[in-house]
């Protein structure tokens, strides 16, 4: 079994809407069993500036895909929530990214594990530590345009509240 970490963000349509819809089809898969959740923190774009916050959450996975397997997956969610990638770090419904795959450091045309730019992006650690505080090697970058925007108990209550 594998264990993964997942970046999500949304900053168009119904971003907390977006955001669950992605984590129901993720548990919905065969292959991947979603552990824990993170809070929900609203964001300041980063990159292309003038677009909408974005809600930012990290969730951990256990799954028998493979790595490249899990990038397809992913990518049909994606699709499949009418992500549309018109604008280099551009509004999106969704956005997943994987940031940690068992251990394992990769480099292949389509996925980099673990995710490049992780280290620099507070809206990515902040949530990643919540879900596993004993991961290490980790500095906080200025946390400064990341907001606690809702907290939840677990995968089901976040499921099931509105």
């Amino acid at each position: 079994m594998n264990e993964s970490y997942l970046s999500l963000g949304s900053n168009m349509g119904n971003r907390l809407e977006m955001l669950k819809q992605a984590v129901r089809i993720l548990a919905e898969h065969t292959s991947i069993e979603v552990v824990a959740i993170s809070s929900l923190y609203e964001t300041e774009p980063v990159g292309f500036t003038k677009q909408d916050p974005f809600l930012n959450m990290v969730v951990r996975i256990r799954t028998t895909l493979a790595a490249l397997e899990l990038l397809d997956v992913c990518q049909e969610i994606e699709l499949e929530l009418h992500r549309e990638r018109l604008v280099r770090w551009g509004p999106r419904t969704i956005d997943l990214d994987i940031l940690l795959y068992n251990q394992d450091a990769m480099e292949t045309e389509r996925l980099i594990v673990p995710h490049p730019r992780m280290h620099e992006r507070a809206f990515v650690l902040i949530p990643l530590l919540e879900v596993n505080p004993s991961l290490k090697g980790f500095n906080l970058p200025d946390p400064q345009g990341v907001q606690l925007w809702k907290s939840y108990d677990g995968v089901d209550t976040f499921l099931r509240q509105n």
